[in-house]
């Protein structure tokens, strides 16, 4: 039986900058930085000679139920892997994070004057199970795509939280 989302992970070409980004741009906090180069890796990611450099990231303020983490960033040192295109959603095997924000107006200016890429301004949702909520999705490290999403007024006053 599956009993919880454990983390998310992508991989990355330089997790120094990417690690960078994710904190100064983000907010995120580093909780684990190591280097994975041993047998066990090597078999689990099915790559021969893999070292790889990862670092892992919380949400401050807000414990992952069953894990340290919520986000890990993988970096291939050896061998060294390569973007092989852009990352546009539609392609099949492409993913996004979404990130809950109470605030996606102020954080897509702030963002934006740290020239982060957005797809797209904040858009107002119409339909759907997050109707009269707001989302825009940005461009992170390597075309990574991410997802700021502010639920309905009712539905943060819900979980207790506020705009």
């Amino acid at each position: 039986m599956i009993i919880d989302v454990f983390h998310f992970s992508f991989t990355v070409s330089d997790v120094d900058a990417a690690s960078d980004w994710l904190e100064r741009v983000l907010g995120l906090e580093l909780v684990l930085r190591q280097r994975q180069d041993n047998d066990y890796t090597r078999k689990l990611v099915g790559i021969d000679g893999a070292i790889l450099e990862i670092a892992q990231f919380a949400i401050p303020g807000i414990s992952p139920l069953r894990s340290t983490h919520m986000l890990e960033i993988v970096e291939y040192v050896t061998p060294k892997g390569h973007r092989p295109c852009e990352l546009p959603t539609n392609n099949a095997g492409v993913a996004h994070l979404a990130l809950m924000v109470t605030d996606v107006h102020a954080r897509y200016e702030r963002m934006r004057s740290q020239g982060v890429e957005f797809v797209n301004p904040p858009v107002q949702i119409t339909a759907g199970a997050n109707r009269g909520g707001w989302s825009c999705y940005l461009r992170g490290p390597d075309g990574i795509t991410f997802e700021l999403m502010q639920p309905s007024p009712a539905r943060l006053e819900a979980l207790g939280l506020t705009a």
